[in-house]
């Protein structure tokens, strides 16, 4: 069975791709491999989004595809940047940006707790849909360390850990994550959908 992997986003795909590569009789596919139209994440929560994009790429290519939205929810900024997370220092802005942005934001407060939150979607041609939601519980660091991973990363401790999302291994990263918990829900539909052809 052929699965669409419904975004551009680098960082994204090399995780999805590496998370969910060992259930049998699926061939990935990526945007590379199959054109895909552009779907503006116009939706009001990190669900909406990850339903939209799944489902207007499959109807549009004819291909099973996995979407998912994720986003990054600090308490002491009453759960934003959230479903803005991608644009929260603005459209065009890059992740430095972004985290430039969320430490001037935190720069009075003592109040670190956050949470990555993500929602995989995997939708067939013919509108059926599953969802699945996966989060990871940490705090925000003062200053960015490390140099993997991408987007708030570099800022995100786990729970348990003194690591930033950056500083680890993508093993040990995708063993933990939010996308990883999210994509692990998807697992027994995927394998089953492969399993019937």
């Amino acid at each position: 069975m052929r699965v669409l992997v419904g975004t551009t986003n680098p960082g994204k795909l090399r995780e999805i791709l590496h998370i969910l590569a060992d259930i049998p009789g699926i061939e990935w596919l990526t945007p590379r491999d199959i054109p895909c139209p552009e779907v503006a994440e116009t939706g009001a929560t990190l669900t909406s989004n990850a339903i939209l994009k799944a489902r207007t790429i499959a109807a549009a290519t004819g291909y099973p595809t996995l979407a998912e939205d994720s986003g990054l929810e600090v308490d002491a900024l009453d759960g934003a940047p959230g479903v803005h997370s991608a644009r929260y220092a603005g459209e065009l802005a890059d992740h430095a940006a972004n985290n430039r942005k969320l430490l001037a934001a935190l720069a009075d407060t003592s109040e670190r707790r956050a949470r990555f939150r993500a929602v995989a979607v995997l939708a067939l041609p013919d509108g059926r849909f599953w969802t699945a939601e996966g989060f990871l519980n940490g705090q925000i660091a003062r200053e960015p360390r490390g140099g993997g991973g991408f987007g708030y990363d570099p800022l995100f401790i786990p729970a348990g850990e003194t690591r930033t999302l950056a500083e680890l291994g993508l093993e040990e990263k995708d063993t933990l994550s939010h996308r990883r918990r999210a994509l692990d829900g998807l697992r027994p539909v995927l394998a089953a959908l492969a399993r019937s052809g």
